[in-house]
């Protein structure tokens, strides 16, 4: 069954890189990123963990543990890191599961059948501190992610769980948000003192609370 926004998470038990996890203990009190990879030692794959090996220390200052998945043993994960450390530039540090009896990729549904039977595509879920998933990303096997648009989406994420806005398109931190809806201009007014632009009733920009 498809998971979808606003669910619990799955919980699981898994081996990985770095020992055993249980997931929802593994995560704690953070937020958390799952995300799949089709196979070891394949080019796509290599440079996604190598980028983001190299952006680790961006999720750690917004409070996110990043943790990945592919159906290859332990052993061949262990092994692919040297590649992609040498090719990449960046040490693997962060654990990677070996879901050889895809036991969390069917519980994740990210084997998708009509695009192959045996490999996950690119899964992505982003899951919060209550265990709710906050947002699913699916790409084809074929299409390298981007990484700096997740920490984007995390950044959105992270501030409207916190205030009363929405993140208009192409949103970046430190630019104006929008009041949402359900917050009347009477409430508004106490949460946002500071005034609004008022493009429409329904359209309030706001500069980023901090």
């Amino acid at each position: 069954m498809a998971i979808r926004l606003g669910d619990i998470a799955p919980d699981f038990t898994a081996v990985t890189t770095e020992g055993t996890v249980k997931f929802h203990d593994w995560i704690g009190d953070n937020w958390a990123v799952l995300f799949s990879h089709p196979k070891d030692f394949t080019p796509v794959c290599t440079t996604e963990l190598g980028s983001l090996a190299g952006l680790k220390s961006e999720f750690d200052k917004r409070n996110v543990k990043v943790i990945g998945l592919s159906v290859d043993p332990v052993e061949d994960h262990q092994r692919w890191a040297a590649d992609i450390k040498e090719t990449q530039g960046n040490a693997l540090n962060f654990p990677v599961i070996a879901d050889s009896d895809r036991k969390v990729s069917d519980l994740y549904d990210m084997i998708h059948p009509n695009a192959n039977d045996t490999l996950t595509v690119r899964s992505v879920f982003v899951i919060g501190p209550d265990k709710k998933v906050k947002l699913t990303l699916t790409y084809p096997a074929s299409t390298g992610r981007n990484f700096a648009e997740l920490l984007r989406v995390i950044d959105s994420l992270q501030l409207t769980a916190k205030y009363s806005v929405a993140t208009p398109a192409n949103w970046a931190q430190g630019e104006d948000v929008i009041i949402v809806p359900s917050v009347s201009n009477e409430d508004a007014k106490k949460k946002f003192p500071g005034g609004w632009r008022e493009l429409k009733p329904y359209l309030r920009l706001v500069p980023q609370p901090r």
